[in-house]
């Protein structure tokens, strides 16, 4: 291929074939060990393919994505796993609402079977800043998956806009055209809004904790 190296060609291949088979991207490290190089010189090469609009990556973890990954890759096996990568757009606050999301971080994976492959572009993740959600599990410095939905059941856990700023709650349809969002914690109490102020983001469907 015009304008790769051997080598850079050689780690395009590992990554594909490793993504293939263990549904996630490759660290750096297993590069690193798999061709016998250091770390440092794994970097050097990645960033040589991303300049080259081969691949693209962020700070986190196993966050490599192959550009040319969607045009040559083969028909998977139906029980097969597959990453998905999709934009982290920032911070948002669990007890109240905080500023607006519209600020993109990096990007992190996400199993494609949770949101549906042919729906990547309808889901985003967010970084939780707060303690309100944290009997259900959701807490501080997680990073929620979220997609966007037409549609929001009771109970549904959902990012919210309030007056331009975010916030993730239960969303429970309240008497008199209001809606109450629902913390998760007896620290905070329920928040009530007229439904026409609340625009619903999408809803929470997974969320990813770094120990």
């Amino acid at each position: 291929m015009i304008g790769i190296t051997e080598k850079q060609q050689a780690i395009l291949n590992f990554i594909e074939k490793f993504m293939e088979g263990s549904g996630m991207a490759p660290s750096v490290y297993e590069i690193a060990e798999s061709f016998d190089i250091k770390p440092p010189t794994v970097f050097a090469h990645l960033r040589a393919l991303q300049r080259k609009n081969m691949l693209t990556r962020t700070s986190q973890a196993r966050s490599i994505s192959l550009n040319r990954r969607q045009k040559t890759r083969k028909k998977r096996p139906m029980h097969m796993s597959f990453m998905l990568s999709i934009p982290l757009l920032g911070r948002i606050n669990a007890g109240l609402p905080a500023d607006s999301m519209e600020y993109k971080e990096g990007e992190v994976l996400c199993d494609a079977k949770i949101i549906g492959e042919q729906n990547a572009d309808k889901a985003f993740a967010l970084k939780v800043h707060g303690e309100s959600m944290r009997d259900m599990g959701i807490l501080a410095d997680d990073i929620v998956i979220v997609k966007q939905v037409e549609n929001v059941n009771s109970g549904d856990v959902v990012v919210a806009l309030v007056d331009n700023a975010t916030t993730i709650k239960s969303f429970y349809p309240a008497d008199n055209g209001m809606v109450e969002l629902r913390p998760a914690n007896d620290e905070f109490e329920p928040q009530f809004y007229p439904a026409e102020q609340i625009h619903i983001q999408g809803t929470v469907v997974a969320l990813q904790r770094v120990f």
